[in-house]
């Protein structure tokens, strides 16, 4: 049996506990075009809001990379304070804070989000 891969630009991060907060979240911003700081990861996502903003990423094709939250306290706290968001999941597009679910499906259903994406 095979499996048809529809996205392998796909991949979970993680921090790099030897640096500092900030830093670590920089670096994490910085891992690619698209960011996804979520509850669990792409292939098994632990709350509805983030399979839902994932689900919209893999409609659109786009390679992006995910965070899960619930693996680290310190990054999940710092997150909310560096980006003055309180809840996650929390999509970053070149380092910049687009919104949470909310937002992302909003943009999604208008258009903007594919425009967005494909002018970043």
């Amino acid at each position: 049996m095979s499996f048809n891969v529809l996205n392998n630009d796909i991949k979970e991060v993680f921090s790099e506990k030897e640096l500092g907060l900030e830093e670590q979240i920089k670096n994490l911003l910085s891992s690619s075009k698209v960011v996804l700081f979520m509850k669990g990861n792409s292939e098994m996502p632990q709350c509805g809001f983030s399979a839902n903003t994932v689900a919209i990423l893999k409609h659109l094709g786009v390679g992006f990379n995910t965070f899960n939250i619930l693996n680290d306290p310190e990054i999940r706290q710092g997150l909310k304070e560096f980006s003055n968001w309180p809840t996650y999941p929390q999509l970053y597009v070149n380092g910049k804070l687009i919104g949470g679910n909310d937002i992302v499906t909003e943009m999604y259903q208008s258009g903007e989000l594919q425009e967005y994406l494909k002018n970043s």
